[in-house]
């Protein structure tokens, strides 16, 4: 199968990266490295094995990369009103298109862009960065989940989960309403309380107050989950969560890495329209509303 990377960072970067290194054929769509990787390959630092892709097929315009059977798209959410002009040119009527990106409503809104395109959630647990130019730093963990939304050919969502566990890369195929509503559960806490102090995951949960905050706020997510009628998602599995993340690796999510870098944050998906969802389901999440206005404050006064 032929893939196509729309998004060549921390995650677009890493799981493309793997998939190529295996042998598949990635074509890769890169911004400001262009010509940087063009000249020298990607680098990916991995915990799990480090590799280099000594020419890798990169192109600056969609219009030159071929049409491919599963695209990945790892852009940042706040640059979804793109996605119809990038992924047109690399459709054809079996693409499989595979949102690896965080929030609550992506996959129905680009339904309603693209109608009939077949989509399907990737939900990376991974923790990832690009800071430099054609380089990965893959820190720990590194799985991904596939939640199909719309792809009527079964077959092909698999594929792509055997061509990940081929490629050396944990898989599973999951439930798409559950598996989106748990990827919440840690990262609406998470990336919005690393953001608001400014901090690490680890630091927030070495202390006792905001290891309890965190905890409150993923029972709100989970809440709003269980009034909204998703299956296998409770009490104990927040516990799971922060024992999770108090064996990762000292981490910033990636909303602190916009954050940190003035580039702005995934707010409405990951907050905005949860909160949303919820609400006019009957159910709400303060604490969570709180952050989210906090984080609303933040973005508008770093960009000034």
């Amino acid at each position: 199968m032929r893939y196509g990377i729309i998004g060549t960072g921390a995650i677009g970067g890493y799981y493309g990266g793997k998939l190529a290194h295996a042998g598949k054929e990635v074509h890769f769509l890169l911004h400001r490295d262009f010509e940087f990787v063009k000249q020298h390959g990607f680098q990916v630092d991995s915990c799990d094995g480090s590799f280099h892709l000594d020419n890798p097929n990169v192109y600056q315009s969609v219009g030159d990369m071929p049409k491919c059977d599963v695209v990945l798209v790892g852009l940042k959410s706040v640059n979804n009103h793109l996605l119809p002009q990038l992924l047109t040119p690399l459709l054809h009527p079996q693409t499989l298109v595979v949102l690896i990106q965080n929030g609550i409503g992506l996959e129905e809104d680009l339904q309603a862009q693209l109608p009939g395109v077949a989509i399907a959630a990737g939900l990376a647990f991974i923790c990832s960065a690009k800071t430099e130019p054609g380089r990965v730093d893959h820190q720990c963990y590194g799985s991904i989940n596939i939640g199909n939304y719309s792809c009527k050919d079964e077959r092909l969502v698999q594929q792509v989960v055997d061509d990940f566990l081929a490629a050396g890369v944990e898989t599973h195929l999951v439930e798409y309403y559950e598996a989106r509503w748990k990827k919440a559960v840690w990262n609406m806490p998470f990336n919005g309380m690393t953001v608001a102090l400014d901090t690490q995951t680890n630091l927030l949960l070495d202390f006792p107050d905001t290891e309890q905050l965190i905890f409150e706020q993923m029972m709100e997510v989970i809440g709003a989950a269980q009034h909204l009628g998703v299956k296998n998602i409770d009490l104990e599995f927040a516990h799971k969560m922060i024992a999770t993340t108090k064996v990762m690796t000292p981490y910033s999510p990636s909303m602190k890495l916009d954050f940190d870098f003035h580039r702005p944050m995934e707010i409405y998906y990951l907050y905005s329209r949860p909160i949303e969802v919820a609400r006019n389901a009957g159910f709400s999440m303060p604490k969570l509303e709180m952050l989210e206005a906090q984080l609303k404050f933040l973005q508008a006064h770093s960009q000034k």
